[in-house]
């Protein structure tokens, strides 16, 4: 077996730190593409698929293969992630360590919440919490990656009134999750098929419309704060990064809210709620690049408008 290597090279080190960033996001959609099809109780226990068995068996059929090829792919991600680890702890970037660790820590934790979602029948309480710590998880591993692929981390790029409003934004970017995983909790979606098809699946028990027009009236006003910013920023000729990470992460609202409106209005098609959830990991990583980008590159020199200009360039 060859030796690792002493050292790992930046552009290594953000390589791998990429694959991290990826399967955190990855692991979401399957895990929405569990519940979608009705297998989150595929594998009917934890940490065993069976009383009897560690795998899924034939009796269990397409919803325990579905189940768990989905517990299969927490293996990939902590492997992706120890990976991650090592590469950060073998490179001179000491800045990194505390997120890689992070990162990792987070694999296990997940999968224990994981477990106790099985347990507990699908309970939507568990459920909602298991994707927010996904979600967290892909921040932070993004803000891994975005960190990798500069020597550290240095000055703010804007004056504090726009750092406040970047952090508004994703306070309230929080907040719109949250209530996400509220209207699905309270929607059709149980995530598993009842034995009786007569029977309701354990919702929330909020009023689906009532949340859902909560869910969208957040939305409007991140939004709102996403387009002040962004005319704050051009209107300031503040530094391209920040122009950049503020105009991509609006894009990647609207054509959320438009999916979000067409899935409301055609009853919740499976397709168009996958596709919801993975604008909801995209929602979650342009955010945090946007927190990244309001910090220039580590630099020696002070922040003159000519270093601003250099950096705006990258």
């Amino acid at each position: 077996m060859p030796a690792l290597p002493t050292s790992f090279s930046p552009a290594t080190v953000s390589r791998i730190a990429l694959a991290n960033a990826v399967a955190n996001g990855l692991i979401v959609v399957t895990g929405g593409l569990v519940r979608l099809t009705g297998s989150g109780l595929g594998c009917p226990t934890w940490p065993r698929c069976t009383d009897e068995s560690f795998v899924a068996t034939p009796e269990l059929a397409g919803h325990g293969l579905i189940e768990f090829g989905n517990r299969l792919l927490t293996f990939v991600l902590a492997a992706v992630a120890i990976a991650t680890v090592v590469a950060v702890w073998r490179s001179p970037r000491r800045d990194l360590r505390a997120l890689a660790v992070l990162t990792f820590l987070g694999i296990p934790a997940q999968a224990a919440l994981g477990g106790v979602t099985v347990l507990t029948g699908l309970n939507p309480w568990t459920v909602a919490a298991h994707f927010l710590v996904s979600a967290v998880l892909v921040a932070l591993a993004t803000t891994l990656w975005l960190r990798s692929r500069e020597p550290g981390v240095g000055r703010p790029l804007l004056r504090r009134p726009f750092v406040l409003l970047v952090n508004g934004i994703a306070a309230v970017t929080a907040v719109v999750l949250v209530l996400g995983t509220v209207v699905t909790g309270s929607g059709p979606h149980s995530g598993d098929v009842p034995d009786d098809p007569d029977a309701a699946p354990v919702r929330m028990g909020f009023d689906p419309e009532l949340v859902s027009q909560l869910h969208a009236d957040v939305v409007f006003l991140l939004l709102g704060l996403t387009v002040a910013l962004l005319v704050a920023l051009y209107a300031t000729d503040s530094p391209g990064r920040v122009r950049r990470a503020a105009r991509d992460l609006l894009v990647v609202q609207l054509a959320q809210g438009l999916v979000g409106y067409v899935q409301y209005f055609t009853d919740l098609p499976i397709a168009l709620v996958l596709l919801h959830m993975l604008g909801a990991v995209l929602i979650t990583a342009y955010t945090a690049r946007l927190v990244w980008s309001v910090r220039g590159p580590a630099s020696e020199l002070p922040l003159t408008s000519s270093t601003e200009a250099a950096t705006a360039t990258r």
